[in-house]
């Protein structure tokens, strides 16, 4: 059972709604999601993500212990810069996903709401004699997202991952109300994933499930490094690399704007000209309302679905994008 993070102070906020899983703890909006969204999409305002796990690894070794295990090239990963990596099973299949990045001193990442604790199991059972800590920082950092093109300051003290898509900071839970006063206005998380669906960025649990293998998602390249040395799950990375297709790919979905309610995550994806009796090609794994595009949604199909065929999500006409070619 995943442990949850503590709610968040920002709840408090007017118009706050709480967002439902996998996002308890903190704000789905705070009364008008298309105006969050375009604050985000324009640079302004932030999100609070203070109900991620957070886990840092320090000790002279940190490094080049976790290069061992992450599919992420990262010993010799230099301070301030961000990267992400994946955990996989003996079989390939994605475990974790960490977002993280290195100060100097200490190792930060943030991952899935409730997922720390097992992530730390791992990493725990893993030390054997390696000068390493493992610290489960949750209760007490917050992670705070800026959006791309955020001129807003980082606190004083403040851990900074940097990417394309923005900063995440890692901040105290004391300085959390601070931070939200002084740079406002707040966008909930809602608004954030509509722009990552938009991006076409997976996320581990929606876009996941247990078979999952970072070839179907993009993964390769971003999060999975091809040319660094062994890993749990290597061979299966390699060889669909070098030898095959993987069985299944995600795609982009415009969906019919005429519908009054989105497609739930897990809802079958089908050939519109089978019907709603056809074959289930696939699944939605997240649908969202974007305040440009519509109704819009990632899914996983299988691999053969042909680039042209039009689909049907939880009985919703759907136009694809590829995401992951087949």
């Amino acid at each position: 059972m995943l442990r949850p993070s503590p709610a968040s102070p920002l709840l408090s906020l007017p118009g706050a709604v709480p967002a439902e899983a996998p996002d308890e703890g903190v704000a789905a909006h705070y009364g008008d999601l298309f105006r969050e969204q375009r604050a985000l999409a324009d640079g302004s305002g932030f999100v609070d993500l203070s109900h991620r796990g957070v886990v840092t690894v320090t000790g002279p070794e940190r490094l080049s212990w976790l290069h061992l295990l992450l599919t992420q090239h990262v010993s010799d990963l230099a301070p301030g810069h961000a990267t992400e990596a994946l955990i996989l099973s003996a079989h390939g299949h994605i475990e974790h996903a960490v977002y993280l990045v290195d100060d100097g001193e200490t190792t930060w990442m943030h991952t899935e709401p409730g997922h720390q604790e097992a992530l730390i199991a791992y990493l725990e059972s893993m030390k054997f004699f390696y000068r390493v800590e493992v610290a489960d920082r949750t209760d007490e950092i917050a992670v705070v997202h800026l959006p791309a093109g955020s001129i807003a300051e980082a606190p004083a003290g403040a851990v900074v991952r940097e990417t394309a898509h923005g900063r995440d900071l890692f901040l105290p839970r004391a300085e959390l109300e601070p931070f939200a006063a002084a740079n406002g206005p707040a966008a909930g998380v809602l608004a954030l994933e509509a722009l990552r669906v938009e991006a076409h960025r997976p996320r581990l649990g929606l876009e996941t499930d247990h078979r999952t293998i970072p070839h179907e998602l993009g993964w390769i390249g971003t999060a999975v490094h091809l040319q660094k040395g062994c890993y749990r799950g290597q061979e299966t990375v390699a060889r669909v690399h070098n030898l095959g297709k993987p069985p299944r790919r995600l795609v982009f979905l415009h969906l019919d704007g005429s519908e009054v309610h989105l497609p739930p995550h897990g809802a079958p994806v089908r050939l519109a000209s089978d019907g709603e009796e056809g074959r289930q090609l696939g699944f939605v794994t997240t649908s969202a309302r974007h305040h440009e595009l519509g109704p819009i949604a990632l899914a996983l199909v299988k691999r053969n679905v042909p680039l042209d065929a039009q689909l049907t999500a939880g009985g919703t006409a759907a136009a694809q994008e590829v995401v992951v070619e087949p």
